[in-house]
């Protein structure tokens, strides 16, 4: 059962993905901002992101100094300048880019992960989220809630996770890391109820490895063995898919593009 406020985009190629997800994007940005001061956002940090953050980053529609800036997802124990790092990645690629009003990053290098945990729940706390920008991972992930760490009824915000073997394989063949003993085990990462909490959700998911975790997303079960059907009850969620992530999907799912 999917609601009448989500939203499926099939679209041809990665490129016209990332476009019509950012076009998209901004103009609920535009929307909001027309209503309140400030936008508050987050954003997910991975190569299928990579056409959408390019075409928002050239919006130049957009007064992106009214934007906070959250990610949703930090590896533990790497490197403050590791370039896999997700802070790092998202810096590179848009918050270095265009001048957002403010950035809030993950520490992963924490000394002390559970404090560094509580602080950036108070960030996410200060004020209410309003679009959450995000990806699936081939295991149904959304941010780091692997399966067998996602709860639906999560008490924490922010909380350390371990990372399974499917989900850290994936940073193998996404070409982050060159050999799985290179990818680190645990990782900081938002919540489900964390990431539900915000009003929008867009959900950016190329790529033929997606298309078995997208069809248990949307075709499955509500609940934590495909933690990406939590889109399914969001209130405003759009989705992007191109045709390979889309493989599994009967043509009834989709809206016009």
């Amino acid at each position: 059962m999917i609601s009448s406020s989500f939203s499926l985009f099939r679209l041809e190629t990665r490129a016209v993905l990332g476009r019509k997800a950012a076009q998209d994007v901004a103009a609920t940005i535009r929307m909001l901002l027309s209503n309140q001061a400030r936008v508050r956002m987050v954003f997910a940090a991975a190569p299928s992101q990579n056409e959408f953050l390019s075409a928002l980053r050239e919006d130049r529609s957009l007064d992106f100094t009214r934007i906070d800036a959250f990610h949703m997802d930090e590896y533990v124990g790497l490197a403050p300048d590791a370039p896999q790092g997700f802070g790092n990645f998202l810096r590179e690629r848009l918050f270095s880019q265009v001048p957002f009003g403010s950035v809030s990053y993950i520490n992963g290098a924490a000394r002390d992960v559970d404090s560094a945990c509580a602080q950036y729940a108070r960030a996410l706390e200060a004020a209410p989220l309003d679009i959450v920008c995000m990806g699936i991972g081939e295991n149904g992930h959304i941010a780091f809630n692997d399966p067998h760490e996602a709860d639906f009824r999560d008490p924490l915000l922010v909380k350390r996770v371990s990372l399974d073997a499917v989900c850290r394989m994936q940073q193998v063949h996404d070409g982050c890391f060159s050999q799985l003993s290179d990818v680190p085990t645990h990782a900081i990462t938002l919540t489900v109820p964390a990431l539900m909490r915000a009003k929008y959700h867009f959900c950016m998911v190329p790529a033929a490895s997606k298309r078995d975790a997208v069809y248990r997303a949307l075709c499955g079960p509500v609940g934590p063995d495909c933690p990406a059907s939590a889109l399914r009850l969001c209130r405003h969620a759009s989705l992007y898919l191109d045709r390979d992530s889309a493989a599994r999907l009967s043509e009834v799912f989709f809206d016009e593009a």
